[in-house]
């Protein structure tokens, strides 16, 4: 690993440094009438600076870059408190997808307000009875000349409420094993039939969604790859969403270190208590694991190569690390730890968000288990589960307990 800037790199790192010295000050200055509206403004100011999807080409509205540059850029602007998780699912997973399975047209008329954001897009992929299981999909689209007609229900659907257009997956043929009878589309959220409602989250928030869709009638035109083959098209894009959201930010072992030095167990200072030091110690040693891991990918890129593997484990060990940071510390608060008022808790209640939320991350982008048997399966190459549907078809398999 090389932990140090190349020449190149310098130069590029100061001149983002500078760009965003110059910018962030001059952003927030402006006035805004809420949050979407400085989010948007701020993401259409990178992307006339040629800052905003860096390693998109230029005639796509990206900036022609490099994947190092965008990680510098990234750490860089990660050091300002600017909001871009409007625009991380539709940047990060949805675009990519057109751009790789779109025609021309669709791909001129999406990318570009995308890139500025002019407008939002969502993933709607999981639904009630699948679970985590991707391709138990039962929303149906169905051919009706050069049309198709979709019904069915879509669940934990992240922005979909705030979004313009998404990206959906769609069984077109049940006579066929769940993995083969799969197809994609992009859609418009405002189009008739679809309804969204937002999930009332134990945070408070109200990030996730419920959507319905009801003969919601789309051209085959807005298909994203062949009919019946969107698995593959899934895989492309959960392989962007897993790289997107690899790593959990949140709270971490310093943060829970400046609270322990204050707080008291229950026989005396925290950091007195030899478990909890025990615990800090592994949260330490897997938080040097995680930045060392992610030195490696970004050594690969420094150098024009495609990261391996390693990469995958980033979201299992970050987002159990953040649950068990946050209720560690919301415990050590006793009978206080159930006040989460910000204006009362540490970190301005962070700890607690980071309990509240750390179980969803667990689940979003594949959960712990589904990792682990990817991890297993093809990083570690050893022999795949039994599924004893593989060559059934989906129509056939059973519904309920």
């Amino acid at each position: 690993m090389d932990f140090k800037d190349s020449d190149a790199e310098a130069t590029y790192r100061a001149g983002a440094r500078a760009w965003l010295d110059a910018n962030i000050a001059e952003h927030d200055t402006g006035h805004y009438d809420d949050d979407m509206a400085k989010a948007k403004a701020w993401q259409a100011r990178k992307a006339g600076g040629g800052y905003a999807c860096i390693t998109w080409p230029q005639e796509w509205g990206g900036g022609g870059g490099t994947p190092i540059e965008s990680v510098i850029f990234g750490q860089e602007e990660g050091k300002h408190a600017v909001d871009g998780s409007y625009f991380t699912i539709g940047l990060g997973m949805c675009v990519p997808t057109v751009m790789a399975y779109a025609d021309d047209a669709t791909k001129h008329r999406f990318v570009g307000p995308a890139v500025r954001g002019d407008e939002i897009w969502s993933q709607l992929f999981s639904e009630p009875a699948g679970g985590s299981d991707v391709a138990a999909i039962r929303t149906r689209a169905v051919r009706d000349g050069d049309d198709w007609v979709i019904n069915g229900q879509k669940v934990w659907t992240s922005g979909a409420h705030y979004s313009d257009y998404g990206i959906v997956l769609v069984r077109t043929n049940p006579g066929v094993p769940k993995h083969q009878g799969l197809t994609m589309f992009w859609l418009d959220l405002n189009a008739p039939g679809i309804k969204i409602r937002p999930i009332h989250q134990m945070s408070g928030g109200s990030s996730f969604n419920e959507v319905w869709f009801e003969n919601v009638r789309i051209s085959d035109a807005q298909r994203l790859g062949p009919v019946d083959g969107g698995w593959k098209v899934a895989l492309f894009t959960l392989m962007n969403e897993r790289l997107a959201i690899g790593t959990s930010g949140g709270v971490g072992p310093e943060d829970i270190l400046a609270f322990a030095a204050q707080a008291n167990g229950a026989d005396g200072p925290l950091l007195k208590d030899a478990a909890f030091r025990q615990t800090l110690a592994d949260w330490w040693v897997q938080s040097e694991g995680l930045r060392n891991t992610r030195m490696r990918t970004i050594t690969a890129l420094s150098k024009g190569q495609v990261p391996g593997p390693e990469s995958s484990i980033g979201k299992i060990v970050a987002a159990n690390q953040l649950q068990a940071i946050g209720n560690t510390a919301v415990e050590a608060g006793d009978q206080y730890g159930i006040i989460s008022d910000p204006a009362l808790t540490p970190l301005k209640g962070a700890f607690h968000a980071a309990t509240m939320w750390a179980p969803g991350l667990r689940i979003a982008g594949g959960t712990d288990e589904i990792l682990k048997n990817i991890i297993a399966e093809r990083v570690l190459g050893l022999p795949g589960e039994i599924r004893v549907d593989k060559d059934q078809a989906f129509r056939d398999l059973p519904v309920g307990a």
